[in-house]
């Protein structure tokens, strides 16, 4: 072979491999990470158009047909669009990866927002929420917004998570008569089912922490403050904040990267840009070497299928380096649980009329015009439970009750200071680790939700860090009878970079996502 054909045959032997052509998605792409998708986007193997229309696809045969999932409440019409822009030249974090949102969250875009309810179905939002900005920017392609629990949980004290009457009942993809737990319960769901990359929820009580430990994800509940609430239906601004759902701890700590930062609409972020950070930076397998972590066995003891979880993961901790401190105690915990419902309560009224004022398109103002939507509408929106919470909240007094003052100041000292920081500090601790709830219970629209675990005197294991405004993290570390159990970390305010990391040196090790089954109901033998 002459000199010069020889050289360009090695040259394009050379080229060959990067010349990579695109191919269909496929099932495995589904459950893809974020890393792994760009890589693809990167070699030309796939495209965020593709993989969109691979989501799209299955969101038509599994969530609305086959096993009717119904975590998804709508699809953006113009996903396809955005993906089409990412192709080959999309840039940021986020780049070309479909995302979906909990349909509390704002979207300047053709889609609604409703929480769920009737009684803002037919309106969209003015502009885009602080989060879905920040998703964008990052080049993220919004994908749709997901089921939710009604008014995130804050209607019925005998509610079913997941429920809503714009919708119905979303299910648990493990097993659909199971309760994917609330009320983030569609988000949890969707990502669990492959019918999205990662999705975004939200939280004021459990409402991120309850459903991705049901759906096998992983779970971050940030510092209130470190993420916009601008733009989001609220229940509380002392204890809301948004935050990613994901199946690893490498996607949740991307999109936490990506959506964190201060908001002058948002005074609770004005700190959020000196603690925000490429939190990817603590994905450390070794960081749990030296780490102290404290066991709270006072959330622990009421569900045997957490209790081994656990117990696992205590187990999985020492032999990575950490040390173990059992049976620490977060003082005051009881006394958290007197009055966390009326400081929301109290909130509710101001923060629902504030947010509404905003949203000029649509004749509801204030709680007392949701009030009367849903007597009107009894049959749509109250056949399985009713709005004694609502009715609560109205009675209230304004934000300059002095009873409120007291209360909201009482319950941040003594979850925060005097509770979780006092713990911490007594035995010189990195974080706190307790169960997460345990497997999800049967769906029961007639008495409403079966919370088994956690203990009941403060509502679980979520509240101590939610009321204190501080983080939180859970991922899987097992399975029981074919349904997830998760642990659940929690430390001082702004240390998500502890926690990630050490969320990140458990799950080598657990190892626990398992794609659903889509089981109609557990064999019983």
């Amino acid at each position: 072979m002459p000199q010069h054909r020889r050289t360009l045959a090695v040259a394009l032997a050379l080229a060959l491999p990067f010349a990579v052509q695109a191919r269909d998605a496929t099932e495995d792409d589904a459950f893809a990470s974020i890393a792994t998708l760009k890589q693809a986007y990167a070699r030309g193997e796939l495209t965020p158009t593709g993989v969109t229309t691979l989501f799209l696809d299955r969101i038509a045969r599994i969530d609305k047909a086959g096993p009717r999932v119904n975590a998804v409440l709508e699809t953006n019409p113009d996903a396809l669009a955005i993906a089409g822009k990412a192709n080959g030249k999309g840039k940021g974090s986020l780049a070309g990866i479909p995302i979906l949102l909990k349909d509390n969250i704002d979207t300047g875009d053709r889609m609604q927002t409703t929480a769920g309810s009737l009684a803002l179905v037919g309106s969209t939002a003015p502009k885009d929420s602080g989060v879905a900005a920040r998703l964008r920017k990052a080049g993220a392609v919004i994908l749709g917004k997901t089921n939710l629990s009604e008014w995130a949980n804050i209607r019925s004290n005998h509610a079913t998570s997941g429920w809503t009457g714009r919708a119905g009942l979303t299910l648990n993809p493990y097993v659909l008569d199971r309760n994917a737990c609330g009320s983030s319960a569609g988000s949890g769901s969707a990502v669990a089912a492959g019918l999205a990359t990662v999705a975004i929820g939200s939280e004021t009580d459990g409402s991120i922490i309850c459903p991705a430990s049901m759906t096998g994800l992983v779970g971050i509940k940030p510092t209130v403050g470190l993420v916009s609430r601008t733009g989001i239906i609220p229940i509380s601004h002392s204890q809301d904040t948004a935050g990613p759902m994901a199946r690893s701890v490498a996607d949740a700590a991307t999109v936490l990267s990506a959506i964190a930062g201060s908001d002058a609409s948002d005074p609770a972020t004005k700190d959020a840009d000196r603690h925000a950070t490429d939190y990817t930076k603590f994905l450390d397998p070794n960081a749990l070497r030296g780490k102290r972590i404290g066991v709270v066995r006072q959330l622990a003891g009421i569900e045997p299928n957490a209790d081994a979880a656990l117990e696992k993961t205590m187990a999985l901790l020492k032999a990575q380096g950490a040390t173990v401190v059992d049976n620490v105690e977060i003082p005051h915990l009881k006394e958290l649980s007197e009055h966390e419902l009326d400081v929301m309560l109290y909130e509710f009224k101001h923060d629902i009329a504030a947010y509404l004022a905003n949203r000029p398109n649509q004749p509801m103002k204030t709680l007392a015009d949701l009030i009367a939507f849903n007597d009107a509408h009894k049959d749509q929106e109250m056949p399985w439970f009713g709005q004694e919470l609502f009715l609560m909240a109205q009675e209230k007094g304004g934000l300059d009750d002095p009873t409120y003052k007291d209360i909201v100041e009482k319950n941040k000292r003594l979850a925060g200071p005097e509770g979780i920081d006092a713990a911490l500090a007594k035995d010189h601790l990195d974080a706190l680790v307790a169960p997460s709830w345990g497997p999800a219970f049967v769906n029961d629209l007639v008495l409403g939700d079966h919370v088994v675990s956690g203990d009941p005197t403060v509502g679980g294991v979520s509240a101590p860090a939610a009321i204190a405004g501080y983080p939180s993290i859970t991922l899987p570390v097992s399975f029981a009878h074919e349904l997830p159990v998760g642990i659940v970390f929690f430390g001082a305010k702004w240390s998500e970079p502890t926690l990630i990391a050490i969320a990140y040196g458990v799950e080598q090790k657990a190892n626990a996502f398992q794609r659903p089954k889509f089981l109609p109901t557990l064999p019983v033998r």
